[in-house]
C-alpha cells in the first residue's frame, strides 16, 4: 500500500532532479541560495545595528538595507574586507556572512573546476563530429594501421592537403601516442582521431562516413571472431539510417573464406573483400618455389617507386597489345582493360579500341609518356627451352590455419608423386583431397636443432617456415620463427649447400632481425595485407588486377632464368626482352640480380620497370619477372 511522501522526500526528490541537470543547474542553485544567505543576514544586521544605533557600520543610504547587504555581498566574495570592522555585534555577524560567503564560494570553484575537467576530460576522448571532405576513414585498430596510414600518407603526397581519420573503440591520446611513435611525420596528410565503436551508428556518425573517399575496414587483432566485427561494421555502414545516396568505396579484411558469402550480403558491390589468410598462403606457395617473389609483390602494392596505374593513349588505338609494350621507354605495361574487363597479359596481337585503358607499371602517374618504339634486337634472343618439371620436395615447419590452403594451393603447381613433410607441436591435421602431394605429418618443435638435424633439411627443395599466430602473440611467434632460420643457416653453412628458405612473419620490424638468417624472402603477413588494404582504397579499379593477379586462374607473376629470354653473355636492352617473353605468350615487366638477391639495400636484386633503353649482360642465376598463364 503507497503511502503519502513527507516533505523532506519531496524536496529531497526535487534537489536529485535538480543536481541530476549538471553544473549549470547546481551553479544555479548556489546562486540562489548565495543571494538568500546575503539577503537574510543583510537584514538582520541592518536590523540589530538600527536597533543599536551603531550609526558607524550602519551607513548612510536612505534606501534602507540594501547598502549593508551589498557590502554583505561584497565579504563573500572578499573576506579580505572585514579587516576594518567595528563594534562586535558588527563584527560577529559579518564573520558569519564570510565564513558561509567561503563556504558558497569554494563550492562554486569546485563545481567549475569539475565542470571544466570534465570538459577538457570529454575533448580528450574525442567526441566531436568529424568536418573533413573527401578523407579516408579507418574503422577500427590493429596493428596493420600504422602500415596503412604510411602508405596513404605517401599516396597523398602528389594529392596536396589530405585527411586520414580513425575511429576506433580505444583511447584517443593512447592512439594518437602511437601513430607518433610509429609513423611520426605524415607530411602533408593530417590524421584524426576518434574514440568511439564503429559498430554504433550514433558514434560512427563522429567520423563522417558519408563525405569519406574510401573506407577501410579492420578486423581486431585479439577478438575471437574478427570476421564478425568487420561484418558488423560494414552493416552499420552500408544499412545506416542516414547514408549518403552514392555508393560507399570500403574495403575490407576477412580472415574465414568461409565468411565471405555473408560479407558481399553486406557490402554488396559497394565492398571489396581480402582474403588475408587465403592471400597469404597463396603468396607463400609461389614464394617457395621462385625466390624473390615477395619482394616484386611489396615492390607492386607499396606506394614507394613502381606503381600500378591505368592511362588511356588515342595514339594507339588500332595498335596491337605488343606495341603499346614497346611504346613506352619509362613504363612497363602489364595488361589492358577493355569493355570494363580486366585482363593481364592478353595476346600480344590483341588491338586496342577507342575507349581502352592500358595497364602500366610506373614510378608515378607524370611519368607515363609516349616515347619512339624500341626495336628488339632478334640476334640475341634465346631460343631455350624450359626443362620437364619433375616431383619436388617441400618441408614446412610449424603450423597455423592457413597450411590446408597452403598445401591445396601447392598441390596445384605440382607434378604427381611430389612429396610434403609437416614438422609442428600439434595434434597430426587431416590433409585431404590432394591429388599430387604426398603429405607426411611428423610431431616436434621447429626450434629445437636435434629434430632439424634428424629431417636432412638440406636435402629438401623447399623449405617453408609458418609463424604460429594463433596460438603465440606476435613477437612470441616471430621469436621463434627466427630461432628456427638460425639453425637452418647453421645446417646450410656446416654442410655446404644453399636452402631454399621462406618464411612467414607478423611484425615487419622483426624482418631487420631475420635478415642474418639469409633466408631468401620473409613474408609479412601484416604488412603485405595492410599494402594491399591501402591500394585498394586509393584505386578501387586495382580490384579487378589484384583479383586476377591473386586468383589460381588468370595471368600470375613468375620470374624465370634470364638464359630462356636472352642468349648467355650477350648484351640487350630491355626491349629486347619484352620480344623474348612475347614469343613465349609472356609479358616481361622487369628482372631479378643474383649478385643481390641477398642484400636489402639493392631491393634483393628485384627491378620491377626499368628503363627499357639500358643494356645489360644477365648472368647466370640471374631472373626475368613476366607474367604467364603457366
Amino acid at each position: 500500500m503507497s503511502t503519502k511522501p513527507t516533505a523532506g522526500e519531496r524536496l529531497r526528490y526535487w534537489f536529485d532532479n535538480w543536481m541530476a541537470r549538471g553544473p549549470i543547474a547546481l551553479m544555479a542553485l548556489l546562486g540562489i541560495a548565495t543571494v538568500a544567505f546575503v539577503v537574510v543576514l543583510g537584514t538582520i544586521a541592518w536590523t540589530v545595528l538600527t536597533l543599536i544605533g551603531d550609526t558607524d557600520n550602519l551607513g548612510t543610504d536612505a534606501a534602507g538595507p540594501l547598502d549593508l547587504i551589498w557590502r554583505s555581498l561584497m565579504r563573500t566574495l572578499d573576506p579580505g574586507t572585514m579587516g576594518g570592522d567595528q563594534n562586535w555585534p558588527f563584527r560577529i555577524m559579518m564573520l558569519l556572512v564570510t565564513v558561509g560567503g567561503l563556504v558558497i564560494v569554494a563550492s562554486l570553484i569546485g563545481i567549475v573546476s569539475g565542470a571544466f575537467d570534465s570538459k577538457v576530460e570529454e575533448l580528450r576522448k574525442g567526441r566531436s563530429r568529424v568536418l573533413e571532405q573527401d578523407h579516408t576513414l579507418i574503422l577500427g585498430w590493429s596493428t596493420k594501421v600504422f602500415s596503412i596510414v604510411s602508405e596513404i600518407c605517401a599516396a597523398n603526397l602528389s594529392r596536396g592537403k589530405s585527411a586520414i581519420v580513425i575511429l576506433a573503440d580505444r583511447d584517443k591520446v593512447e592512439m594518437e601516442d602511437d601513430i607518433k611513435a610509429q609513423i611520426g611525420d605524415t607530411g602533408k596528410t593530417r590524421v584524426i582521431v576518434r574514440s568511439g565503436d564503429p559498430m554504433n551508428l550514433a558514434e560512427l556518425e563522429v567520423a563522417n562516413p558519408h563525405t569519406a573517399r574510401s573506407i577501410i575496414v579492420l578486423a581486431p587483432d585479439d577478438g575471437d571472431d574478427p570476421d564478425s566485427t568487420v561484418i558488423k561494421t560494414t552493416l552499420a555502414v552500408t544499412n545506416n539510417p542516414a547514408r549518403k545516396k552514392g555508393s560507399y568505396h570500403i574495403v575490407g579484411e576477412l580472415q574465414n573464406p568461409g565468411n565471405l558469402e555473408a560479407a558481399t550480403l553486406v557490402g554488396r558491390d559497394e565492398a571489396h573483400w581480402v582474403l588475408s589468410t587465403e592471400l597469404i598462403s597463396r603468396i607463400t606457395v609461389q614464394t617457395c618455389r621462385q625466390s624473390g617473389l615477395s619482394v616484386v609483390y611489396s615492390e607492386l602494392l607499396d606506394f614507394d617507386g613502381a606503381e600500378i596505374y591505368f592511362t588511356q593513349q588515342p595514339s594507339l588505338v588500332g595498335k596491337t597489345y605488343f606495341d603499346a609494350q614497346l611504346a613506352f621507354a619509362t613504363s612497363a605495361v602489364m595488361g589492358l582493360v577493355q569493355g570494363g574487363k580486366v585482363t593481364l597479359n592478353p595476346a600480344s596481337e590483341t588491338v586496342l579500341a577507342a575507349g581502352d585503358l592500358i595497364i602500366v607499371i610506373a614510378e608515378d602517374d607524370d611519368a607515363i609518356a609516349l616515347t619512339e618504339p624500341g626495336t628488339p634486337d632478334l640476334s640475341v634472343v634465346s631460343e631455350s627451352t624450359v626443362a620437364p618439371e619433375t616431383p619436388e620436395s617441400t618441408l614446412v615447419l610449424g603450423h597455423n590455419e592457413g597450411l590446408p590452403l597452403m598445401l591445396t594451393e601447392l598441390d596445384g603447381y605440382s607434378t604427381a608423386r611430389s612429396r610434403v613433410t609437416v614438422v609442428a607441436d600439434v595434434d597430426e591435421p587431416g590433409f585431404d583431397g590432394l591429388a599430387n602431394l604426398d603429405v607426411t605429418f611428423q610431431r616436434g618443435d621447429p626450434t629445437s636443432r636435434a629434430v632439424l638435424d634428424a629431417l636432412y633439411v638440406h636435402e629438401f627443395d623447399h623449405i617453408i617456415v609458418l609463424a604460429a599466430k594463433e596460438t603465440l602473440p606476435a613477437q612470441r611467434a616471430d621469436a621463434k620463427t627466427l630461432i628456427t632460420l638460425l639453425h637452418l643457416r647453421d645446417i646450410a653453412v656446416k654442410k655446404g649447400s644453399d636452402l631454399n628458405v621462406v618464411s612467414e612473419m607478423i611484425d615487419d620490424r622483426n624482418r631487420e632481425l631475420a635478415e642474418v638468417t639469409q633466408a631468401d624472402d620473409f613474408i609479412v603477413s601484416d604488412q603485405l595485407i595492410s599494402l594491399m588494404l591501402s591500394q585498394l582504397s586509393e584505386n578501387k579499379r586495382l580490384t579487378d588486377v589484384f583479383d586476377e593477379l591473386f586468383s589460381a586462374s588468370g595471368a600470375e607473376i613468375y620470374l624465370r632464368p634470364a638464359h630462356l629470354y636472352v642468349s648467355g653473355g650477350a648484351e640487350a636492352d630491355f626491349y629486347t626482352v619484352i620480344e623474348a617473353a612475347r614469343r613465349r605468350g609472356e609479358t616481361a615487366i622487369g628482372y631479378r640480380l643474383d649478385e643481390h638477391a641477398r642484400s636489402s639495400e639493392h631491393a634483393y636484386g628485384v627491378t620491377v620497370n626499368p628503363t627499357k633503353t639500358q643494356k645489360r649482360a644477365f648472368a647466370p642465376g640471374d631472373k626475368v619477372i613476366v607474367l604467364s598463364e603457366h
